[in-house]
């Protein structure tokens, strides 16, 4: 009888562990699905800031062109009241130009860094959630 009582006991125990094994895994499974809804989120927000950005410089781009052009003219025609010959007048406005042309790229270019747009709530999530079945597979 004892040895009955024994063999119960022990499965018993077996099945509480592979109970809590069953309910490990399913723990784990609900918090894979849940960092796949972090990340969509993230990347999500991530997309809708670069979508900004690169609207920012369209806007920039199309706005400033006959601004631009105004004002080199008049800028060139001003320097041609210097004794500038026309030619010279309009190259160095149209370098003038140019430079305007190239702050504006480097500030759009800012806002589309890769750095800004990468998910890093999710990785480090992500990272933590891996330290910790590493941990629970010991």
């Amino acid at each position: 009888m004892a040895l009955a009582d024994e063999a119960r006991s022990v499965a018993a125990e077996a099945r509480g562990m592979a109970s809590l094994m069953g309910d490990a895994v399913e723990q784990l499974g609900k918090l894979v699905q849940n960092e796949v809804e972090l990340a969509k989120a993230e990347l999500s927000q991530k997309a809708s800031q670069a979508g900004m950005g690169i609207a920012y410089l369209l806007g920039a781009g199309i706005l400033i062109i006959p601004v631009l052009v105004v004002l080199l003219i008049t800028l060139a025609l001003w320097l041609q009241s210097f004794g500038l010959s026309p030619v010279v007048a309009h190259l160095i406005a149209s370098a003038i130009g140019a430079v305007c042309s190239g702050v504006l790229a480097l500030i759009g270019k800012k806002q589309l860094d890769a750095d800004k747009l990468t998910p890093k709530v999710t990785f480090h999530e992500v990272r933590q959630d891996m330290q910790m079945t590493k941990e629970l597979s010991k």
